[in-house]
């Protein structure tokens, strides 16, 4: 049976931090913070805490993997401060944020597949007579008109760090290897599901240093097992949290 807020019981910073491998000054810390509520003093001036303490730091422990420690430190403030309504407000915008990344992750999934399957069907964009010298090769033109946007689309997605084509020594006009064509492609896809050039550029940035698609196939699996780590981590940040709510009374 939890005890409430006028528990006889006395804990010093040594107790709280010993459980959970911190040092006494981290529970200091945490205290000044407002991450813990303010500390009894005993007549000599030694901080005490008590149960409500402890309940607090495996609340703020636990909703740390979850949320990120900046967070996590805001809900707690949040809490010991009579705002639980703030605290979940907090809660419900990582919520938000996380749902948000799986769909962003459901995007790129998908836009791969359509990738992979607008490469393996067809002529190359660098086959033909506008095409140049070297493999996949291909000027801002026919690249333009093999995705259904114009070469203004092309160039902007350039400024915006999304392509990089490379420039021809004679003509100086941009030759789109086959690693440009693919993050244009991939541009394209992402542009169509109605993400912005600013929430792309990351993701292509990624595909670069993944050294293509194959490789971050690796990579997306990884993004699913952090997204349900993380997923599950809240809800083991909600439990903790509900505790102390209720010792909290």
């Amino acid at each position: 049976m939890r005890r409430n807020l006028q528990s006889s019981e006395r804990l010093r910073p040594i107790d709280l931090a010993r459980g959970h491998g911190l040092s006494t000054q981290a529970i200091r810390n945490y205290e000044e913070t407002g991450i813990l509520p303010a500390a009894g003093r005993t007549p000599h001036g030694y901080r005490t805490y008590t149960s409500l303490h402890a309940a607090a730091l495996r609340a703020f422990l636990a909703l740390v993997p979850g949320h990120g420690h900046q967070t996590a430190t805001s809900i707690m403030r949040a809490v010991n401060q009579g705002s639980a309504e703030e605290a979940f407000h907090l809660i419900d915008e990582s919520h938000a944020q996380l749902l948000d990344d799986r769909r962003t992750l459901q995007a790129v999934e998908s836009a791969l597949r359509d990738l992979e399957r607008t490469t393996a069907s067809g002529p190359e964009v660098g086959s033909g007579p506008a095409a140049v010298s070297g493999p996949g090769g291909t000027f801002i033109g026919p690249l333009a008109e093999k995705l259904g946007i114009g070469p203004a689309t092309l160039r902007k997605w350039e400024r915006a760090g999304l392509v990089r084509p490379r420039r021809d020594p004679l003509t100086g006009y941009r030759v789109y290897d086959e690693a440009a064509v693919r993050d244009a492609r991939l541009a394209h896809q992402l542009r169509r599901g109605g993400y912005l050039l600013e929430q792309i550029a990351p993701l292509i940035a990624q595909v670069r240093a993944a050294g293509g698609l194959e490789p971050l196939q690796a990579a997306l699996c990884d993004w699913h097992g952090r997204l349900s780590v993380r997923g599950r981590a809240m809800l083991t940040g909600a439990a903790e949290l509900e505790a102390y709510l209720r010792e909290r009374g």
